[in-house]
C-alpha cells in the first residue's frame, strides 16, 4: 500500500482528530473512508451530468423512445 504524506489547516487537523477520537477510529481509516465517499460522488455527479446532457440530445431522446415503443410491444396483452 502506498504511503501519502499531506498537511492541513489547523482547524480541519482539529475537526479530523476530534472525530476519529469520538469515533474510535485512527485518522487514516476516517482518510480513506471520507475520501471513497466523496470519489463516489463525484463519480455519480459525472452520471447525473452525462444523463442531463443525454436528456438534450434529439438523437438520444428518439432511440429511447423508439426502444420504449419497442418494450411496450413485447409485453403481454391485458385479457
Amino acid at each position: 500500500m502506498p504511503t501519502f504524506t499531506s498537511t492541513l489547516p489547523d482547524d480541519l487537523f482539529r475537526q479530523l482528530r476530534a472525530q476519529a477520537e469520538s469515533l474510535a477510529m485512527p485518522m487514516n481509516k476516517l482518510i480513506e473512508k471520507a475520501l471513497r465517499i466523496y470519489l463516489d460522488q463525484l463519480t455519480r455527479a459525472e452520471y447525473v451530468k452525462s444523463y442531463k446532457q443525454a436528456a438534450q440530445d434529439e438523437d438520444v431522446l428518439m432511440v429511447a423512445e423508439e426502444g420504449m415503443e419497442e418494450y411496450l410491444r413485447q409485453l403481454p396483452k391485458e385479457k
